[in-house]
């Protein structure tokens, strides 16, 4: 999501100065990524008018500057409370802008088994259910030996194989039946997401393969390949 802020001074008789700056920018950047600001300023009028516009942070044990005529800045650590960035042309200043400090997911694992082997039911349709397919989310960027959970991270779950869809869903409730062959599912506090495989009609496949994947926030794969699981189906 983008954070936006419009800093206004007096009006005066030279409608040709810069009266406004108007910044657009990520409202959250995890650690150690980069963050982009842009900004431009406006006369009088309404106008975009050319202008040198500096950047600085405002809280710089979170936000170091790399730059402050292009506004490159990198975070330095995640933090409960938002740094502040300010853009500014001469002495005009925009209002403080707040970017929310994340920890970096950088690794997605399976904590548990990787396969499951399930009996069909006598029932029909038959109505058989897996185990739990359970990723974890964390951070090891920190420099903490122990991972830690990342709370509130979209993991998605997918069914890859049988290529069609229709004789099983992903599901993340027992009492769930409706076709879903993708599913998002937010991370619990512990940075665990779990979803379940169940067979709900058609021809009985012998496997299903289902994969996990989770992005950072500025949208590349926190792993180079998703976590992947495989449920056998017995007669």
């Amino acid at each position: 999501m983008l954070a936006a802020a419009i800093a206004c001074g007096q009006l005066g008789p030279d409608l040709n100065g810069v009266v406004a700056l108007s910044v657009a920018v990520r409202d959250s950047v995890e650690e150690l990524d980069t963050l982009r600001p842009r900004a431009f300023a406006l006369d009088g009028r309404g106008d975009s008018v050319a202008a040198t516009i500096l950047w600085a942070t405002l809280d710089t044990a979170l936000l170091k500057v790399v730059s402050e005529t292009t506004g490159v800045m990198v975070a330095k650590q995640p933090s409960p409370t938002p740094a502040r960035i300010q853009a500014r042309v001469g002495d005009f200043r925009s209002n403080p802008i707040e970017i929310r400090m994340l920890a970096a997911a950088d690794t997605l694992f399976a904590p548990g088994r990787v396969a499951d082997t399930i009996t069909i039911s006598a029932t029909t349709p038959p109505d058989s259910l897996s185990d739990s397919l359970k990723v974890e989310l964390a951070d090891t960027v920190t420099g903490i030996s122990t991972p830690v959970p990342l709370a509130g991270r979209p993991v998605v779950y997918t069914i890859t194989y049988p290529p069609t869809s229709g004789p099983v869903t992903l599901v993340t409730s027992d009492t769930a039946h409706a076709l879903a062959t993708l599913q998002t599912v937010s991370t619990t506090p512990a940075g665990v997401a779990t979803v379940k495989v169940r067979l709900i009609a058609g021809p009985r496949p012998d496997s299903v393969v289902v994969t996990a994947g989770a992005r950072r926030a500025i949208g590349t794969p926190v792993t180079s390949q998703p976590v992947s699981f495989v449920v056998r189906f017995l007669p």
